[in-house]
């Protein structure tokens, strides 16, 4: 912890990363970048503004349009791709102390989001070898190829609850492709971008190809999508900070990837793996403290297993360790924010209300947690499927438990959501988990297991929760354009207007 206190107050936290230098903001600003297990300041971090942001703009614009990197080959992108996946990996330790101390998250956590880091931009840099295109069968003396192009200038906004990750799972993929990028984190949780854009430096991109600003969604995040320079904008986070992304990226038509909100249905039948059904029913909304996109947060159970499982839900729930990601011993961390631990609550108050309290729904005062963002794991059983804590992503670790008697109706309430991101389902009849995975409204189904995201495959959601993929192959095709090559074995007039 010692290196890391030291890093903190290094010169570059307080910077941006700009055209492959570390600089000053135009007004010198820094804003504070809190630890919500204690509420204490650990840095004071760089903020851009829209002089700033159109800076880095300029500089990925230049660098696409006229520098070195459009005549880079798709080995030497590969081999900047497997050069950050070595260096993540020589430094997941110091990578997940800063994430946990940023975060708030486990250790146990922090570290396989690292490691999941790295496999990211090593998956990117080996696919990106694979051949591409096609060649169209079409009738002589014409040659028809389809060929993949990088967009250009890509503007990509992330979250808080997975900072390096989600980095991660931009970057990679329109790096790999040969695009540029303006990278803003959440201002929330900055500092494992700036230690990752340290090493990017030390590994030696061309300068303007991958630029990071912080600073808030106002300031920082709007200029980014209003550009006319910037060619697509990349979003992870909210539904109705999307929606704002989508009308105001029109300026130049831009492209638009968002992946966003859920409040996905975990289905339990009577015939499913019982033991297996409790252990991932809790792991699908308590990991990372609830803060998931795909996070279980609808629990159907069947009716005549409900009350049983119920009961020792419960008491599993009740032995969950909430503390300091710090603490080994520790299960549950904190919550992100004040301002979100206060979000959160005020659903549970409102959860009182449309249904039953049976486990958690208080902020943990006990003396070395009393300032931090805790909130015990909390359970409602007897939820309506309409009630507002069954329909509005809460994003914390409060679960919404609704019996179903039918396949049918576990389907109906399933699909009776604005989002569609997620889903799982567990049963040992192997028909009606293919049944229901294809009804279910959603971009990503588990069967007997909740939260195993693949790099291989793609990522994301139906009605609310997106619009486009990431990861697999579909993540690299939303960093590309395709074009057409027509050309003719017969060089010669038309004849056309001869007669």
């Amino acid at each position: 912890m010692r290196a890391l206190t030291k890093w903190l107050s290094s010169t570059n936290i307080s910077k941006l990363y700009i055209n492959g230098e570390w600089i000053d903001s135009v007004k010198n600003e820094t804003m504070p970048v809190i630890n919500p297990a204690t509420n204490e300041t650990i840095a004071k971090v760089g903020v851009a503004r829209k002089e700033d942001v159109e800076k880095a703009i300029v500089a990925a614009r230049n660098a696409f349009d006229n520098g070195d990197w459009k005549t880079f080959t798709a080995f030497q992108r590969s081999e900047l791709l497997q050069k950050t996946a070595k260096k993540i990996e020589e430094n997941v330790e110091e990578l997940a102390k800063l994430e946990t101390l940023n975060n708030g998250k486990t250790l146990h956590e922090a570290r396989g989001d690292m490691e999941a880091a790295a496999d990211t931009f090593r998956y990117y840099a080996s696919i990106i070898m694979a051949p591409m295109g096609e060649t169209l069968q079409v009738e002589e003396p014409l040659i028809s190829k389809v060929v993949r192009e990088p967009i250009g200038v890509c503007g990509q906004i992330i979250p808080w609850n997975y900072p390096l990750l989600m980095a991660a799972w931009k970057l990679a993929p329109a790096i790999a492709a040969g695009n540029t990028c303006v990278l803003k984190p959440s201002e929330l949780t900055p500092l494992t971008a700036i230690r990752l854009f340290e090493m990017i430096e030390e590994i030696g991109f061309p300068s303007g190809v991958v630029n990071l600003i912080n600073g808030t969604g106002v300031d920082t995040g709007q200029p980014l999508v209003e550009s006319h320079l910037v060619d697509k904008i990349a979003f992870t986070g909210g539904t109705e900070t999307g929606k704002r992304i989508m009308q105001n990226s029109v300026c130049n038509l831009k492209r638009v990837s968002l992946e966003l909100g859920g409040k996905s249905p975990n289905i339990v039948f009577a015939d499913a793996d019982y033991e297996t059904a409790l252990d991932h029913a809790s792991f699908a909304i308590f990991n990372n403290s609830g803060q998931v996109c795909s996070a279980g947060s609808r629990l159907l159970v069947e009716k005549s297993i409900y009350k049983n499982f119920v009961k020792d839900l419960v008491k599993v729930t009740e032995k969950i360790r909430v503390g300091s990601g710090f603490d080994e011993e520790t299960q549950m961390g904190p919550l992100i924010s004040k301002n979100h631990l206060e979000k959160v609550r005020s659903y549970i108050e409102l959860g009182k209300k449309e249904a039953t309290l049976v486990c958690g729904g208080n902020k943990v005062t006990n003396d070395k947690l009393s300032n931090g963002n805790f909130i015990e794991p909390t359970i409602f059983m007897d939820v309506d499927p309409k009630a507002t804590i069954a329909q509005e992503e809460i994003f914390g670790p409060v679960l919404s438990v609704i019996p179903f008697e039918s396949e049918e109706e576990a389907l109906q309430i399933a699909n009776d959501s604005p989002y569609g991101l997620a889903a799982g389902i567990f049963t040992n009849d192997v028909a009606k988990a293919e049944r229901m995975s294809r009804k279910l409204r959603v971009g990503v189904t588990w069967i007997n297991t909740y939260e195993q995201n693949l790099i291989e495959g793609p990522w994301g959601g139906y009605k609310a929760s997106g619009i486009g993929r990431e990861l697999g192959t579909y993540g690299l095709d939303e960093y590309t354009e395709v074009k057409q090559m027509i050309n003719t074995l017969n060089v010669a007039p038309t004849g056309w207007f001869s007669n």
